[in-house]
């Protein structure tokens, strides 16, 4: 029973934990959405890590599928997993620009490049799973509506 568990349990706590370690290093400037200058559609502060969380979950999901194809497709589930871990990289990093260094325009920027690097994981993983293809659309709706936020945010402050 645990075989049958185990990439899905370690992808997700590893995903998770990234995500966690992020949010803990932006803790002290997390604050910060309260006082700025906000969009018209800007969500309340207590859904974003509702949403992360469900975000990671399913990133960590997806992953694990395409790790289960490994045997069959050695180099197409490699390559799809340095994708994963690109945009994971990226991923981590974008609140610590934001928040932390409070570089709007920066995080803009590096939130498109986090978007083309799950758009690309996205087609990646979709050559070798189409479910774990389709569990990240969240993700990337998400990112683009993180883009518009971010974007506005750079504007009005």
């Amino acid at each position: 029973m645990w075989a049958k568990f185990k990439p899905y349990i370690l992808s997700v706590a590893i995903t998770l934990a990234i995500g966690g370690l992020s949010a803990f290093l932006i803790r002290d400037n997390i604050t910060l959405y309260h006082t700025i200058s906000k969009p018209a559609f800007s969500p309340p502060a207590f859904l974003f890590p509702i949403v992360w969380t469900i975000l990671y979950v399913l990133m960590g999901i997806s992953s694990a599928r395409i790790w289960l194809q490994r045997d069959s497709h050695p180099y197409e589930v490699m390559d799809s997993l340095l994708s994963y871990a690109l945009q994971l990289i990226l991923n981590f990093f974008w609140p610590i620009i934001f928040f932390n260094m409070q570089t709007f325009l920066f995080a803009f920027i590096w939130l498109v490049v986090l978007w083309a690097s799950v758009l690309k994981m996205i087609f990646k993983f979709s050559v070798l799973d189409k479910t774990a293809a389709y569990l990240n659309i969240p993700y990337i709706l998400w990112v683009t509506f993180a883009g518009y936020l971010n974007f506005m945010i750079y504007l009005l402050n």
